[in-house]
């Protein structure tokens, strides 16, 4: 919960403003059974923040990422807190859907990983943002933290159905650049989220996102019945003592009400998530970086977009992906990695047919600024 404010800001003298930012480039050599697109050299992000204390107990931070070069430009956060009480805080304004743990947790230093988590941006839409409203807050006790957040905003539309992907796709619905000014159908998308931590064992958190996504009607003429979509997750993160092994896992259930018009390729259940285990090699001065830090990383991913059988068949419906990520990353400052990835992909069609792999090398950096 504390991701949005968790990074560095620079503030000159007396200014009422602080800025900070970061920013990703990468090189990649993936082949797809035998076809390559060969070197490819990418500016995935350009990411600035300002915050300000507007007051005692007011403060404004606002996020404005620029993707592959200037292809899209993105107000992700842009939010006004009032603070009454730590357990009692209002934010308003362009809202980080707290639906998981990466998509309010999503900045590219932080990662030892050139690709963000497949679960995340394409079966959940990170990075998620909508206008609306909510409340958060924390309580501390001896070694735990409790902490909530629940907002109501603007949602998702028919698109999450109706898509050049041919599935149901709920990132589908980020290229409404409209949902910034009005809900596509009246109706409020709820998004909540309770964490728990223990300084000694890690945190651990339970999310909901859930509403109406379809114009049910229009100018007070009924269209359709109502169609709900729900998004469950869980997220844990931890370090294991003495070693220090760094594990970061997610994982989420979507259930959307399909029409039953639709064919089955149009998936009414979805699953799927990751697990991190970063390690530290070497943790000592290296180069004249007095805080360098070596790191063998692995990620596992695994999402279904089609979990059930077929009507008429009984067989699997086998719309799904798996990916394995070995890493090594270097850190010659805590704000910045130099990373090297090995990516491994199978991915099964609708059908069943055999696999169709992806594998190369990705390298990239990222820092904040």
């Amino acid at each position: 919960m504390d991701a949005v404010y968790d990074r560095p800001f620079l503030q000159v003298a007396k200014l009422p403003v602080a800025l900070g930012g970061y920013a990703e480039a990468n090189y990649q050599y993936l082949g797809a059974d035998g076809i390559t697109e060969g070197h490819q050299f990418q500016m995935r992000r350009l990411t600035l923040f300002v915050s300000s204390s507007i007051a005692k107990r007011i403060k404004f931070l606002s996020e404005l990422e620029f993707e592959d070069g200037t292809k899209e430009i993105n107000i992700e956060f842009a939010s006004v807190d009032f603070e009454f009480n730590p357990l009692l805080n209002l934010r308003g304004g362009i809202i980080m859907n707290p639906i998981g743990a990466f998509n309010q947790n999503h900045d590219g230093p932080k990662w030892e990983f050139v690709d963000r988590p497949i679960s995340a941006t394409q079966m959940l839409p990170a990075t998620w943002s909508n206008v609306g409203f909510g409340v958060f807050g924390k309580k501390y006790l001896k070694n735990w933290v409790y902490a909530y957040e629940a907002y109501l905003t603007n949602g998702f539309d028919e698109t999450i159905i109706s898509n050049e992907e041919n599935r149901t796709f709920l990132p589908a619905s980020k290229a409404n650049r409209d949902r910034f000014e009005e809900s596509f159908n009246g109706a409020p998308l709820f998004t909540g989220k309770l964490a728990l931590r223990n300084i000694k064992i890690g945190e651990l958190g339970l999310s909901y996102m859930g509403g109406i996504y379809n114009k049910f009607q229009d100018d007070g003429l009924i269209l359709d019945e109502k169609r709900r979509l729900n998004v469950f997750a869980i997220d844990f993160n931890t370090v294991l003592p003495k070693i220090n092994t760094f594990i970061n896992a997610e994982w989420a259930w979507v259930n959307v009400d399909v029409p039953a018009t639709y064919t089955e390729q149009f998936g009414s259940r979805q699953q799927g998530g990751f697990i991190d285990f970063v390690q530290p090699i070497i943790n000592k001065p290296l180069f004249g970086f007095e805080r360098a830090v070596l790191n063998a990383a692995v990620r596992l991913e695994y999402v279904d977009w089609n979990r059930g059988k077929f009507s008429s068949t009984g067989g699997n419906i086998s719309d799904h992906i798996y990916s394995v990520i070995p890493a090594l990353s270097f850190r010659p400052t805590p704000q910045t990695v130099i990373r090297l990835n090995y990516r491994y992909n199978w991915q099964t069609d609708l059908l069943g047919n055999p696999a169709s792999r992806l594998a190369g090398f990705q390298f990239g950096v990222s820092t904040y600024f």
